[in-house]
């Protein structure tokens, strides 16, 4: 469900940097991106670290 909110988000993030013309809206959205790109990852680790020690 996280990675499915985390990628949404992203593509929405982008989605609006697409038509942003107002350049501290850029900047706000390129932050936001990068935060949620993240945290996608961090997400992906975590993932990765629980199966293995599962293993």
């Amino acid at each position: 469900m996280l990675n499915f909110i985390f990628q949404a988000n992203i593509a929405h993030y982008k989605e609006l940097l697409a038509t942003a013309t107002d350049a501290r809206k850029i900047a706000m959205l390129h932050k936001l991106l990068a935060e949620e790109e993240a945290k996608l990852a961090d997400f992906h680790i975590k993932k990765a670290r629980e199966k293995a020690a599962a293993s």
